[in-house]
């Protein structure tokens, strides 16, 4: 049966508000519904929807290599049967009643579809086309076909990373569901079309929203002229401040964006409206312009808008606004918004991850244990240096002992002259194993560099390893090996540093490194995907991918500001920070690789790691 509001869950209308926590700084902006349609048509009619749009699903990972998937089969039959509702004064719901004669039979059948989701794209949202390819047919009682028109639509939005739960998945719904309205309101519009052609001398008239859409290839004119825009206006935005670096710290000299999406939530097309920018006059000089024209904007479409600037210099921190403006060429006006920002002394937003962290009272990790390694110098002196692995090792051994709470007798750290093949098997096959008990978590990290057999295997550099004899190497398996042997709840694996091949691999094509270990409690979080130099910062003294993991224990990787960084939320803030800052600053690439994906009921998306000092021993978990 028809649902009287099908289109959310929660018992909201389709145009309720959108909670705040959706945007990056201010204004909520109201969710699209379907545009007016007019007055149901006095007939009858009956909607078949086939298997292949309601089983239909778009499947993605999210950021932490999680698989995800969306019934967005379920989002349009619930948006094709609440259009047809609004279109004709007596529907009937297919298998409900079959001796029931309609007057119009309305067909939708699924050509092809496509959803992608650009993550390579990390400036601030990653940029999604979900792309719906179908025909409408219109049957009259008798079943003779009246006419079929192709639906085609193409909706592009950016998609920002939750700021729930594991700081994993993207906020997908809003888009999932404005597509399937805007599909809905296409195969609507185009029945009331086809209906009032064929009652020329009824009481029955097309609707003046005119047929503009993304890609519908029949666009069948009013009979009637449009009517004006009304005095008040029918659009709506939502303004967003987005800083360089997207760390929310806007400096001086950084340069910034102001996002404008406009939806036109009203029934007539608009044209020759525009967004303006008014404010902080030291702010507003830095524009290039503070007027951009909106392009003509159908009913239930959006499109968006950027004016780009650069912050003024200033030696303290200054506050200023950004007025946001929407208007109509006849004057009817949007509600404005406000942007509210705090300009901090350039620099401001650079986070030194030195001095560790107080220890956080009460958060104590008895049955985590960590192993960490850092080889920066070799005995072997045509391997390369590693300028900082040393120091991370100890680092990253600090702060999981600080924030993690793992107490100092469960941790080894092995640095240098003091990381030796045989070191490093006592510490995993001797000294783990007496000490890790069951159900605990290992942790396993590694700063150096790693060979890659002709085959593809992982062989880990130890001080007196050496690139001319692969014997003298570690290999990966025997980390897998070791794991094997603990009854561990969680291990996870961290690797940053130079992947090369081995001398003896250097001609023909190169095997792809295999990073796999053994066990399906063993999750693997890995500076590049591929072969790589592990880039290092001088700036802050750490190589790229250990300065974000640090940032990340220490709570830039709590986005849900619980207190608290899970491993799926540390892997995914590291995966994005770091391909961002390699891309921006070094111009390079060096993507972070997790494996195995996360599936969405993984246990160890939730395993704790590290807990914020801002808690009380009460609050911590």
């Amino acid at each position: 049966m028809f649902l009287g509001n099908p289109l959310n869950r929660n018992g909201q209308a389709a145009g309720a508000w959108i909670g705040c926590a959706l945007l990056v700084l201010t204004a909520c902006v109201k969710h699209l519904a379907f545009p007016p349609l007019g007055e149901p048509l006095p007939a009858s009619a009956k909607l078949e929807i086939p298997p292949s749009i309601k089983a239909l699903t778009i499947r993605y990972s999210d950021s932490c290599g999680q698989l995800q998937e969306i019934p967005l089969g379920d989002r349009l039959e619930e948006a094709l049967r609440e259009g047809i509702r609004r279109t004709f004064k007596t529907t009937f719901d297919e298998g409900t009643s079959e001796n029931a004669a309609s007057d119009y039979v309305i067909q939708v059948d699924l050509v092809d579809s496509s959803f992608d989701l650009n993550k390579e794209n990390l400036y601030d949202r990653a940029p999604a086309v979900l792309r719906l390819n179908a025909i409408a047919r219109i049957h009259d009682g008798a079943g003779a076909l009246l006419r079929q028109t192709d639906i085609k639509i193409a909706r592009q939005e950016r998609l920002r990373l939750e700021q729930l739960s594991k700081n994993c998945d993207y906020i997908i719904e809003p888009f999932v569901r404005d597509t399937a309205i805007d599909f809905a309101t296409h195969v609507s519009l185009y029945a009331r079309q086809v209906v009032a052609d064929q009652s020329p001398s009824s009481s029955v008239e097309p609707n003046p929203v005119p047929m503009v859409g993304l890609g519908s290839s029949e666009s069948a004119p009013s009979k009637t002229p449009p009517t004006p825009v009304s005095a008040a206006s029918n659009l709506r935005f939502k303004a967003t401040l987005l800083d360089e670096n997207s760390n929310l710290i806007f400096e001086a000299g950084e340069h910034v964006r102001v996002r404008v999406d406009v939806v036109n939530t009203g029934g007539q097309l608009v044209e020759n409206a525009a967004a303006s920018l008014t404010g902080t006059p030291a702010v507003i000089e830095g524009f290039p312009t503070t007027r951009l024209k909106i392009p003509p904007l159908p009913p239930g479409q959006t499109k968006s808008l950027e004016f780009m600037a650069t912050l003024p210099v200033t030696v303290q921190a200054i506050q200023a606004e950004i007025h946001v403006n929407v208007v109509e060429a006849g004057g009817a006006a949007a509600q404005p918004q406000t942007l509210s920002l705090t300009i901090q002394p350039a620099g401001a937003g650079t986070e030194n991850v030195h001095p560790t962290p107080a220890p956080v009272l009460g958060f104590h990790q008895p049955l985590t244990f960590l192993v960490s390694i850092g080889v920066g110098a070799y005995r072997d002196s045509k391997l390369a240096r590693r300028h900082y692995a040393a120091t991370d090792a100890e680092t990253v051994a600090a702060y999981f002992q600080s924030l993690g709470g793992i107490p100092p007798s469960n941790i080894r750290l092995l640095q240098n002259h003091k990381a030796l093949y045989s070191d490093i098997n006592e510490a995993l096959f001797g000294w783990l194993t007496l000490h890790a008990v069951e159900d605990a978590v290992v942790i396993v990290y590694f700063s150096g560099q790693a060979m890659v057999t002709p085959t593809g295997d992982i062989l880990l550099a130890p001080y007196d390893g050496t690139a001319g004899d692969s014997a003298r190497l570690y290999p990966l398996n025997d980390l897998g090996s070791a794991f094997a042997r603990l009854k561990a709840k969680h291990v996870i694996f961290l690797f940053d540093g130079m992947v090369s091949r081995l001398p003896d691999n250097a001609k023909g094509k190169p095997a792809s490194p295999r990073w796999e270990l053994a066990g399906d409690n063993t999750l693997g979080l890995i500076g590049s995907e591929d072969f790589t130099k592990g880039l290092e910062d001088d700036q802050h003294r750490h190589s790229l991918f250990t300065y974000y993991l640090l940032r990340g224990l220490r709570g830039e990787a709590d986005t849900n500001r619980n207190g608290t960084v899970t491993f799926g939320e540390l892997a995914g803030y590291t995966r994005q920070k770091v391909a961002w800052a390699a891309k921006t600053q070094f111009n390079q690439e060096q993507r972070p690789l997790l494996f195995p994906p996360l599936k969405p009921d993984d246990t160890a998306a939730s395993l704790v790691l590290t807990a914020l000092p801002s808690l009380t021993s009460s609050e911590v978990p």
